[in-house]
């Protein structure tokens, strides 16, 4: 028999057993792995550059939202203990609830404003939302050019309350508006004062409101109803309902956290009104809102900031009074869920 070769010729071993005797500097052997971890110190998951990145889309929003949003909030909350005309901080005069008090039994135009706004609600609950529920019923239905209807009833809502203004300024014109040419009303002695007649005002500037908010309301029940289970409406019409009876008894039940939202917006909506009716007319001469009294006590003629702040405050309560019991229900379906 031949004995096993053992080596190469050159006096390096080849076996495993003369490898791991061997000498870790001997050529043609491999040092063993060293399985212990060495510490590396901290590790940065994120660099220099994903740092200054993060804090330029997240800290800058976020400092521009607390100081243009929360200081500004706070501070309206304390001027409105204060008398100050604007010019200089030495100025400011403590008055505690005087601009309350006289908000509230003296200004004539306070109770007229809150009262519009009120009105304000009702109109855009009962008008443009039914109205907008009907409109996406419809378009949900896949129709021909249901496209082209959704653009077009969602158009408004795109352009500024501005724009709508003016849009509607040109409308409601005593002398070449479109009302009052269609119904001859445009002629010497025969003039309908949509825009300065107290009593047509507030109903002309709603209506243009409505125009707009259907649009709006639209969008939200359509995304509602493109959510509803399609199994639904074949149980209903497998037990015989028909399309009024499916609506009623399926559908908008299921659409309740979007009437939710609905009503919120809503809400917010009436509150928040000032663009349209300030290019209307000023807020004057039967328009007066909240939002129109608080501008003209700050930047009117005469800066009253700490009464416009008064007002600032109530609107502001009025607006936390809906919002946070909306958030609080929210948050207790969430715990639920």
């Amino acid at each position: 028999m031949t004995a096993p070769i053992t080596g190469t010729g050159s006096g390096i071993p080849s076996t495993p057993e003369a490898a791991a005797a061997a000498p870790p500097g001997t050529p043609g052997t491999t040092a063993p792995r060293d399985r212990r971890r060495i510490p590396q110190g901290h590790r940065r998951l994120l660099t220099r550059r994903d740092r200054v990145t993060l804090f330029l889309m997240a800290g800058v929003p976020t400092v521009l939202h607390v100081t243009l949003v929360w200081l500004t909030a706070l501070a309206s909350i304390a001027l409105a203990f204060t008398s100050w005309d604007g010019i200089g901080f030495s100025s400011i005069k403590w008055v505690g609830l005087e601009n309350f008090r006289q908000l509230f039994t003296e200004n004539p135009q306070f109770w007229p404003a809150v009262q519009h706004n009120a009105i304000w609600l009702v109109v855009l609950l009962l008008i443009p939302t039914p109205l907008g529920l009907f409109l996406a019923v419809q378009l949900d239905k896949k129709i021909k050019f249901s496209r082209i209807y959704q653009t077009a009833f969602f158009l408004p809502v795109v352009v500024s309350f501005a724009v709508i203004g003016f849009v509607w300024q040109l409308v409601y014109n005593p002398d070449t508006g479109l009302i009052n040419s269609l119904i001859g009303a445009n002629k010497p002695g025969h003039y309908i004062d949509w825009i300065g007649d107290p009593n047509l005002n507030l109903w002309a500037v709603l209506v243009a409101a409505c125009w707009r908010h259907t649009g709006y309301m639209m969008i939200l029940y359509l995304a509602g109803l493109k959510g509803v289970d399609p199994s639904l409406r074949e149980a209903s019409a497998l037990d015989g309902a028909n399309e009024w009876q499916t609506f009623k008894n399926v559908i908008f039940p299921v659409l309740r956290p979007i009437n939710t939202i609905v009503l919120v917006v809503t809400i917010i909506e009436s509150l928040r009104a000032f663009d349209l009716v300030f290019v209307f007319n000023g807020g004057t001469q039967g328009t007066e809102l909240l939002s129109i009294l608080v501008t003209n006590n700050i930047i009117g003629e005469s800066s009253r900031i700490g009464y416009g702040s008064a007002i600032a405050v109530v609107l502001l309560f009025i607006s936390l009074g809906v919002i946070i019991p909306y958030l609080i229900s929210t948050f207790r379906k969430e715990r639920r869920a």
